[in-house]
């Protein structure tokens, strides 16, 4: 495969722009308030590279670590549990305001939610989240991966209690076998992408990952003027983006949002720009695993299309050098292990500060000496054989 990096940039002008309303402040603190309320939560730390900012010849470079999220390596305990817990809320005829931990374990509760059975696709990451969500809701819960998966992440789905398998499909297909069997089985689909007659859930999700915003905004203590999110459906840069321009509006940061060349079904469906969203079909065979998604999920594309700015669709290496500048900083800086889908966001910041045949793109995105950029390594190291294969060995997978 003719692998490069690739960008488009769309403009907001005219015209009725999505809405984002589904993002806003009382919906973030309703989020907030949930996980708070979580046990063992705690926000992330964000790691203020200052001496990589410096050596790249930026105002600042942060980078917000997930690795340590509910102890599960990842960001997305955030969305299932949120998810799981609204679903489970609608269920007992619960107010949303009555949506939290404490309430829906009580033992009064046990019996009736004892019926709820739980499934999903997953890559890893997100099925590792509905594991844990249904550890402590009491639930049980079916977690499918696709094909060629990490048997570390499938191993690390089982060991919270979930019935955890590889399908003999993509991830998208893995996708429509666990919706199949939720209908013929009465099972809750937990799926943190969209389809017809599908939405509730994958937006609940979504705005589970406004907490995570509503943190970093917190920690960087000043509005970032760049923000670099990477997609695999697209929910979590979808719900920042949300976030961001339901607070901000048109004085939101910049946003660049980047794929893997492998699965860039959202940068495909901004260049072309046709109105249609445009999938990645056959077997998707990135490094970056969480990304690995062929089609966009259309609640967050929708926003995307209205509210991001650059679309960027990277080689393999970008990502690998992302773990590499993260997990040996410079002097002082502190050391963020992140795993292949986590670093890349890094990895292609470095690269337009370091390249300069990408001068044109670097320009374009307007990258300075006074830009204050916010990154998200949204996962450690999940599959810790590939992770020192890439920062050990200088090695990456060339399928």
């Amino acid at each position: 495969m003719n692998e490069s990096i690739k960008a488009v940039h769309l403009a907001h002008t005219g015209g009725t722009l999505s809405d984002v309303s589904a993002f806003g402040a009382d919906v973030t603190a309703r989020a907030v308030a949930f996980h708070q309320g979580l046990p063992d939560y705690a926000p992330t730390p964000l790691a203020d590279l200052k001496r990589l900012a410096a050596g790249l010849g930026l105002g600042r470079l942060a980078v917000k670590d997930e690795s340590g999220r509910f102890g599960l390596n990842a960001f997305k305990g955030l969305g299932a549990s949120y998810a799981v817990a609204r679903y489970l809320a609608q269920y007992l005829g619960l107010s949303e305001s009555a949506t939290t931990y404490e309430n829906l374990t009580k033992p009064e509760y046990r019996e009736q939610l004892r019926k709820v059975t739980l499934v999903t696709a997953t890559d890893g990451n997100h099925g590792r989240g509905i594991a844990w969500a249904a550890k402590i809701f009491g639930l049980f819960a079916h977690v499918f991966m696709p094909k060629g998966g990490s048997t570390e992440r499938l191993a690390n789905i089982r060991g919270l209690g979930a019935e955890a398998a590889f399908t003999t499909y993509n991830y998208d297909d893995t996708v429509r076998h666990a919706a199949n069997l939720a209908k013929e089985r009465g099972w809750v689909l937990v799926q943190d992408t969209a389809f017809d007659g599908y939405t509730e859930i994958p937006r609940w999700i979504m705005q589970g990952y406004t907490t995570l915003a509503h943190e970093a905004m917190e920690q960087y203590d000043e509005m970032p003027t760049h923000i670099f999110l990477q997609a695999g459906v697209g929910s979590l840069p979808g719900a920042i983006t949300g976030y961001f321009t339901a607070r901000y509006g048109e004085n939101r940061p910049i946003i660049t949002i980047v794929e893997p060349n492998r699965a860039d079904c959202i940068y495909r469906t901004a260049a072309a720009s046709d109105g249609e969203r445009h999938i990645v079909t056959g077997e998707i065979s990135s490094i970056m695993a969480g990304l690995s998604c062929g089609e966009p999920n259309p609640i967050a594309w929708e926003i995307l299309r209205d509210h991001a700015d650059h679309f960027i669709s990277v080689p393999e290496w970008v990502a690998a050098k992302g773990m590499r500048i993260l997990g040996n900083p410079l002097d002082d800086d502190p050391r963020v292990v992140s795993g292949e889908s986590g670093a890349v966001t890094t990895g292609l910041v470095a690269e337009l500060m370091q390249n300069r045949s990408l001068d044109y793109l670097r320009d374009a995105i307007g990258l300075t000496k006074d830009s204050r950029i916010l990154c998200i390594s949204t996962e450690g190291d999940t599959d810790r054989t590939n992770y020192r294969r890439v920062v050990w060995d200088g090695l990456y997978p060339s399928y």
